[in-house]
Formats: structure tokens, sequence, C-alpha cells
């Protein structure tokens, strides 16, 4: 048996990329927000929650199949846009998508991703194009206009980002722009020749978005780095979604949205989607989990708008959680960059293999077929057994006011 076929779940994968990569690189990966509480919070938060398992229904034919975002996806899951994936492995963000396309998922392509539009749009993949809101209004309708033009099916607006968390493993190892790497961390190196020959031949290197807009400024001693992260724009407010909104033909996907009054303002202001998200851990430290504020939001929104939640899933239990919780479907990001740091495309679809299996056999051992089928009364909380000994809560309660 290979490595990848002797990886039956998520954290076995995990356990092969920390093999793969240097010190920097997987504590860039695995790393959150000053006590990274919320990085676990994401995690943990799947442990308070209960699904029912009904017996004696015939489960002999599953439909794990779900519409999100405009795509008709195999499963409910989609991939998140993650930045740079060519630190993980040479083939990068190419490698997302040809997997992603193979297993019938949509894919998210970063603006700060190292190969263009034009690239992932070649591979045939359901595509969605996650995008900043830039100082540089220019830039900003550059990025529309190319991603329009590729087919790209939604626009996935970032909103919680208007400065860098704080993360202090990567102040540690040296991972930061410009590098400032230890004395460990390039041993590190050196002892993953891998990684690094893979580094060495992979000259393509770069913001490939970006650099086709601004040109030649490392001349002006300004890395493209430097730049994009001088063109956050800090003064972005709602007004800025209507403008986005007025500009994108397609679906608008508003990514980084956790209050529930927040979410209904997404709506209000024309988002077709909420990416329930925290930013994976690595913007506010203590900020509530995806799952905490899911049912609030749905009760707040209705049925105006999808659910998407990203942060923490790991198993297929924690994707049917998520729906028995009112979200259409959920979304990974660190799960499949494990899969790709430990083997390319084939990690890659290794990973969305071993989602695709849990997430129908779970639905088999709950009694349900279709995913219309998963409702709030499939799920408890922890804390309505332990409140009442001896009695079964049979619905749900939401967990915030």
């Amino acid at each position: 048996m290979t490595a990848l076929s002797k990886a039956f779940n998520i954290a076995d994968m995990q356990a092969l990329a920390a093999r793969a990569l240097p010190l920097p690189i997987r504590e860039y990966l695995e790393g959150g927000a000053d006590d990274e509480w919320t990085l676990a919070r994401n995690r943990a938060v799947f442990g308070e929650w209960v699904l029912a398992q009904r017996t004696l229904v015939d489960v002999g034919t599953i439909d794990t199949g779900a519409d999100m975002l405009g795509f008709r996806s195999a499963m409910p899951l989609m991939l998140s846009p993650t930045g740079m994936s060519q630190l993980f492995h040479a083939a990068g963000e190419l490698a997302v998508a040809r997997a992603a396309a193979q297993a019938g998922v949509p894919y998210g392509l970063s603006t700060m991703a190292t190969t263009s539009i034009e690239a992932i749009a070649a591979t045939g993949a359901n595509r969605y194009f996650q995008l900043y809101l830039f100082r540089d209004r220019g830039l900003t309708r550059a990025l529309l206009e190319r991603a329009a033009a590729q087919g790209y099916g939604a626009l996935c607006l970032t909103v919680d980002t208007a400065m860098a968390g704080n993360r202090e493993r990567d102040l540690r190892s040296g991972m930061i722009m410009p590098p400032r790497f230890t004395l460990g961390s390039l041993l590190s190196f050196a002892a993953h020749p891998r990684w690094s020959l893979g580094a060495l031949k992979n000259r393509s290197f770069r913001l490939a978005n970006i650099v086709e807009h601004v040109g030649d400024i490392a001349s002006g001693g300004t890395s493209v780095i430097d730049y994009v992260n001088e063109q956050f724009d800090r003064t972005a407010t709602w007004q800025d979604v209507e403008w986005l909104r007025r500009q994108w033909p397609g679906k608008l996907v508003i990514k980084g949205a956790i209050m529930p009054g927040d979410c209904r303002e997404a709506v209000a202001r024309g988002a077709d989607a909420i990416m329930v998200s925290n930013h994976g851990g690595r913007q506010l430290d203590t900020a509530g989990a995806p799952l905490d504020y899911l049912p609030a939001i749905r009760d707040r929104i209705g049925d105006a708008a999808q659910l998407i939640v990203d942060g923490g899933v790991r198993r297929g239990t924690d994707v049917l959680k998520a729906i028995a919780l009112g979200a259409n479907g959920c979304s990974i990001g660190r799960p499949y960059l494990y899969g790709l740091a430990a083997g390319g495309e084939a990690g890659v679809a290794r990973v969305l293999s071993i989602f695709r299996s849990e997430i129908e056999r779970d639905m088999g051992l709950m009694g349900r077929t279709r995913l219309s089928d998963i409702t709030p009364a499939d799920i408890d909380h922890l804390s309505d057994f332990r409140s009442k000994p001896g009695q079964v809560h049979t619905r749900r309660s939401n967990p915030l006011p």
C-alpha cells in the first residue's frame, strides 16, 4: 500500500503532510492567531452535538448531491480559497482544481493564488473566485473582469481581513514577509529535500493574478506582498458591497461574516450566500466558531441565502451536523492542503474520496437518503442530555438567544 492509501481519515493525511513540509511551512499551514483559542474552538464545537441514529430505514440508494453557489456538487462540500498553494506542493492550485473537477465539487481560487485565473479555468472545474477589496479599485475591477471572462460562476468577497491577525507561530519560525528564518528553520528546509528540490525547480512562484496588474514594482523597492498588504482597504463598508454587487453579474458570496446581524445585512446588500467563517482562526482570536452561530444565523435570515460552514470540518459527520443546524454545505481549506502537501493532486483526490465515503456512510447510518431529509430533529446539543439526566431531548435548542 502507498502512503496515501494508508491515510484513512483527515488526521492521517495531516500526519503525512507534517512529515512532508519544513517547519516554517507546516507552522504557516497549521497556525492560528494569538493563543489559538478560536482555532481549537472551530474543531471542538462539533463534539458538542450528537446526531440521531435511526434504524430499519431503507437506505439502499443514497444521494449525496447538493446545490451550492449555483453549482451542482457531488456532495455538500466545496474547497475554500487558500493563498499561495505552491508553498505546500509545486503543483499548487492546478493540482487542487483538477482533483476538484474529478470529484465533482466546486473550487475557490484565491486572489493571492500562485496560479492564474485563466489557467484554473482551463481545468474545467466548477470554480468561483475569491476577492479582497483593494484601495486600488482598478485592480479590483481588473480581477472581476478576468473572472467573469473566464466563466467563474460566483464571486466570494472576504470581509474579515481589514488587517492581518497576529500569528505568532510565523513570527517564531520566520515565515513572515520578508522571511527571517532562524537556524532551526533553515535546518528544517535541509531536512526536507523533496520539498526543497520542488521549490527550487518551481521558478514560477508568484502571486499570479496580481503581478500582471502591478507590473515591475520590485524595481521601486517594494515586493508584491508588501504592495498587496498596503492595498487592503481598512475603510471598506457595506456600501462597497453594494458597489461590488452592481459590478458582478453572477452569484455573490460574503466570506467572513459570522454574527447573525452581519449576515442579515449581507443578504440585504445583495449576497446570495454567506460562508460563515472566522478565517480558520487566523484573525480575531476568541471569536466564536461558525457552528456556534449557525442556528441563530439561519433563524435570522430564513431561506434568503445559502449558508456554507467554513472552519474545523474534518469528518463526514461534521458536514451532516452543519446541515442539520441550517447549513447548505461546508467548505474545507486545511484538509485539502494536507492532501496537496502529502501527495499533490492524488493527495487532494484522496481527501475528497474520504469525505465522500464518510458522508454517504454516515447518511445511511442516520437513516437519511437525501440531504433534504436532514432537519434539526436529527441533532441535539449535549447540554440537553446533561441538564436532564435520564431524559432525551428530541429537538435541538438554539444555543444563542
